[in-house]
């Protein structure tokens, strides 16, 4: 990976014209020589990040972060503030990085800037829970993104609104096929993204209160095959992407909106969390196997490193 993206091409363009360049620290506010916002020590972060928000509709025991690190060889916290929890350890052979904070997009981006701007982590796996929002899924159900509908305001903030948010190919192969070989209820498609968690998916704020337009939001879902809805998969997948990383998204299902099946918290988490797990561990296999043949992308064909 190479330098800071201002210093390149285009982006330097438009930063050396920029007025207020030398009153902003290119890398972001650091302090104790670390990222300020996560805490996070670069060298302690792995290939594969899994991006985690400290959700109650999970029916988390404990931070999730730590909770996962505890199936991590020789675990290490890679970061501490009062935002973000870090670890790192080894699973099934890969260097894999859970990090948890607060929901939505603007979250999402805090850390992901740090995460992106001093680390070399390659992957970028959005880990949470979801609503359902079309007839294919039910509650305890996987939705595997081949790519997220920018429906919030954080991506619009770096691209225009035709840019499209698609999910790295081999996160979601490798992904699917965790999932088809656990035997999991899971689907490959569509998911939404929006700042608001109520009138922005179709569900009514105090008092049942919706705008018009906020009643055709499901029937939108359904006719344009969506699958679920949540809050952070636009700014995950769009930043990793955008800044030449791989971005994709795994999330359980807890209801339904357009079937009606009522929520239950936690449905199907703790099994996506085991496909994630295990996704990023046959992604790692899948790149060693990449770089033996000597490509920057693996293929079928390429089958599987030891």
């Amino acid at each position: 990976m190479s330098g800071p993206l201002p210093a390149r091409g285009a982006h330097r363009e438009v930063w050396d014209s920029y007025r207020y360049r030398d009153n902003v620290p290119l890398h972001g506010l650091m302090v104790n020589g670390r990222p300020a916002l996560t805490g996070i020590d670069p060298a302690l972060v792995g290939d594969h990040v899994l991006l985690f928000v400290r959700d109650p509709l999970c029916a988390y025991g404990e931070d999730p972060a730590t909770a996962v690190a505890r199936q991590f060889e020789d675990a290490v916290v890679a970061g501490s503030s009062g935002m973000f929890t870090t670890w790192t350890g080894t699973y099934r052979g890969a260097r894999v990085t859970a990090i948890s904070g607060g929901s939505g997009g603007p979250e999402a981006e805090l850390c992901m800037v740090e995460l992106l701007e001093h680390t070399q982590a390659r992957t970028f796996l959005r880990v949470g829970g979801s609503g359902g929002t079309h007839d294919r899924v039910a509650p305890g159900d996987i939705v595997i993104a081949g790519g997220i509908v920018r429906h919030e305001g954080l991506s619009a903030s770096y691209v225009t609104p035709g840019w499209p948010a698609i999910c790295s190919p081999d996160v979601v192969y490798a992904l699917a096929e965790t999932a088809r070989e656990g035997g999991y209820r899971y689907h490959i498609g569509l998911t939404r993204s929006s700042d608001s968690d109520f009138v922005g998916g179709g569900r009514p704020s105090v008092g049942g209160y919706l705008r018009p337009e906020q009643t055709t939001i499901v029937d939108e879902c359904r006719r344009t095959g969506v699958l679920n809805g949540e809050r952070e998969a636009a700014a995950i997948v769009t930043l990793a992407t955008l800044f030449g990383r791989r971005g994709g998204s795994i999330c359980s299902v807890a209801d339904n909106i357009a079937t009606g099946a009522t929520f239950t918290a936690g449905a199907g988490h703790a099994e996506a969390v085991r496909i994630a797990l295990d996704g990023v561990a046959r992604l790692d296999r899948m790149d060693r196997a990449a770089l033996a043949a000597g490509t920057d992308h693996w293929l079928p064909s390429l089958g599987l490193a030891p």
